[in-house]
């Protein structure tokens, strides 16, 4: 299992459990794109209300209407793909690969950290 956030060429973040979709002989074999497993859209919001730094994660199903949960991507629209924070990875893994809910909401104080 890889689980990867990624910003799609849209401005969408999904996080996924991702596999690369290889095609070519083995020697001469290139990534063409990427399956997108159990993938969902992130939305973050702001709370600011008590001074905070505090902000609040959603995760809501990628293509809603789609009855697949293996949904091809082609590199083209990836413009990035990164490790998610712990909390947002815990989130993902438990709520949705495990129990497999996709509108999700939590809170988070954690702060990315830019120091190195």
């Amino acid at each position: 299992m890889t689980v990867k956030l990624v910003l799609l060429k849209s401005g969408e973040d999904v996080i996924a459990d991702i596999q690369e979709m290889i095609v070519g002989e083995p020697g001469e074999q290139k990534v063409v794109g990427y399956f997108f497993n159990k993938a969902c859209a992130v939305k973050m919001r702001k709370e600011d209300e008590d001074g905070n730094k505090s902000f609040q994660i959603s995760l809501f199903p990628w293509l809603p209407l789609s009855k697949d949960t293996r949904v091809p991507v082609i590199n083209d629209w990836v413009i990035t793909m990164v490790e998610p924070i712990d909390s947002l990875r815990t989130m993902y893994e438990k709520d949705v690969l495990k129990n497999g809910q996709t509108d999700q909401t939590a809170g988070f104080d954690e702060q990315p950290d830019f120091s190195d």
